[in-house]
Parts: C-alpha cells; structure tokens; sequence
C-alpha cells in the first residue's frame, strides 16, 4: 500500500512539473517577438488574417522598431481592406528601416488602391531603384497602371514592356499590354498580347480566366473578326456568373448577329 501511495504522489508531482515547464515555455513564446512574429507570418499565410494581426500585433507589442513585423502587420490590414491602418503600419515600417524595399512597393500598391496615384509613382520609383530588388516587375507594372489611368498610354506601354522584359510569364502584365494596345487602336498587337496571356497560363486555367477570353473577343470584335468573337462569347457565356458582364456578352452577340 505505501508503495502504491509513493507511486501516486509520483505521478501527481511529475504532472505538476510538466504543467510547470509548459507555463514557462508558453510565457517565453508570449514574450518572444520572433516567435509572435512566426506566428502571425503562418497565419497570414493560410489566409487567416484576424489571428495574424493579433500575432504581429504582440510582436510590436515587444519589440517597436520590428520593421519587419510591421511590414506584415501592414500586408494584414490591405488584406482586411483596412487601407489607412496597412498605410500607417507600412510608414512606420519604413521609418524604421527606408531600405526595405518590398514595403515600398507594398505603399505603393495600397496609395494606389486610393487612388493617390503621384504618391504611388513615388514609392514605385524608390523600388526600381534599388539595384537588388529582385521583384521589379511587379513595380513596373503597377507604373504602367498608374499611366493608363492618367491617360499616358505611351508611358504605360513602356512600362509594361519593361516588367515583361523580367519577367515573360506575368500573364496579368501580357493582359495588361493588350488593353493598351487596345486604348491605342492597334487592334491586332491587342490580340496577340491577349492570346500570349492565356497560353502563358496552366492549360486546365485557360478557358476558365473569364475576363482574358472576353478581351480578347472584344478585340477580335473590333478588329472585325466577328465570328472569332462569337466563338468566344458563346464559350464563355454559360461560365458568366456576374450578370454586368453576361449583359456585356449578350450585347456584342446582337451586334454580330
């Protein structure tokens, strides 16, 4: 009996050790900001935005000058569609440290979002110009946006040309030439641009990407290639779930016929 009794409190006491390393591990990751900052990356990642914030929120908590925290932290409110606060936290990173180069192209894309377009050149520029920055093409394209917004659609043909010369399969980039080639009334560069974004993409995506197809039967329908545009209207009709495009569709059908 008594040594079943010291067996017991044996147990109890190994228990209450192991309760006891578990609370010091759980208080040193609480106050950990790498490890509140891994957190909040993995959560932003899988797409769970709330819990990423609470994470990164933690990790500035600690540590105020974590530029890398706030960067994420900023990336997390775009997602939220909290424009200012990812603005706020992207500033703030950038004050910390002026030379990561990825949060002034992330500033440029949510000033861009709002509609702040010279305050979004500028951002996009500082990204450009930094000689490491390996995602460039993403800058010059949102540069060739900026300029068919404001109407310079030289400009922004030169621009997307230069991401495109980064970066060959950026279909959004290909799609994005097409619509200025259209805008400049070069019907048949617009048609080859589109054509090249759809074979730049996954075989099994290619008939699926709604809006590509359908620029590209609006070209051939400008182009007075009416019954290449049929074809693709009616392809891409029965897949149409917004009802503003099927209108659309169902326009330039009546227009053919």
């Amino acid at each position: 009996m008594r040594y079943k009794l010291i067996f017991i409190i044996f147990i109890c006491l190994n228990f209450i050790f192991c309760a006891s390393a578990q609370k010091k591990i759980e208080d040193a990751r609480n106050n950990d900001p790498q490890y509140q900052y891994n957190m909040g990356l993995f959560y932003l990642n899988e797409g769970v935005v709330d819990e990423a914030i609470k994470y990164l929120n933690r990790a500035i908590e600690l540590n105020p000058r974590y530029d890398l925290a706030l960067y994420a932290l900023g990336l997390s409110h775009s997602m939220n569609g909290n424009l200012e606060e990812s603005v706020k936290h992207l500033q703030n990173c950038l004050r910390i440290n002026p030379t990561l180069t990825d949060a002034h192209n992330a500033l440029g894309a949510i000033y861009q979002e709002m509609g702040l377009l010279d305050q979004a050149e500028k951002e996009f520029r500082i990204a450009i110009s930094d000689e490491n920055y390996t995602a460039k093409d993403n800058s010059y394209y949102n540069l060739a946006r900026i300029y068919m917004t404001k109407g310079n659609l030289q400009e922004a043909l030169n621009h997307v040309e230069k991401a495109l010369g980064i970066n060959r399969r950026m279909v959004m980039a290909h799609n994005l030439r097409g619509i200025i080639y259209e805008g400049l009334n070069d019907f048949t560069k617009a048609i080859d641009s589109y054509k090249i974004a759809l074979e730049t993409l996954r075989e099994d995506a290619r008939e699926k990407d709604i809006d590509i197809n359908f620029n590209l039967a609006v070209a051939y329908f400008k182009n007075n290639e009416f019954e290449k545009a049929k074809e693709i209207f009616v392809k891409i009709s029965a897949r149409v779930i917004d009802p503003a495009r099927k209108a659309e569709i169902d326009q330039y059908l009546k227009m053919i016929k």
